[in-house]
């Protein structure tokens, strides 16, 4: 997938305050969709279609336990938001300069 449709995807995803929130308790430990949507007070099919659209935007992964296939359990994806942050940090640093360059301009002509 290239940076922008990355930075497409995940920003999309995290566009849903319930979608925030399970990567906010991702953030915390890996957990069980149940414990998720018991968390988030949702029933079972919103909190999977939550969880389809974060693992599609690669900001979740999904693994099972050897003891039991039928348990899945939901992680934050390692550098999901890679490219997001370099994205953030770029536009940041395009407007520090543009503003500094207006700051120059408007004390210039004073």
């Amino acid at each position: 997938m290239s940076a922008r449709r990355s930075i497409d995807a995940t920003l999309a995803a995290l566009a849903d305050p319930d979608r925030r929130r399970t990567v906010e308790l991702l953030g915390q430990r890996p957990r069980r969709a149940g414990e998720l949507a018991e968390a988030l007070k949702l029933p079972a099919p919103a909190m999977s279609r939550h969880l389809r659209t974060l693992k599609a935007s690669g900001l979740v992964e999904e693994t099972h336990p050897e003891f039991d296939a039928r348990v899945r359990i939901y992680a934050l994806k390692d550098g999901a938001m890679a490219d997001l942050k370099k994205w953030l940090a770029d536009t940041e640093r395009m407007w520090v300069n543009q503003l500094a360059s207006l700051k120059a301009h408007i004390e210039k002509r004073k």
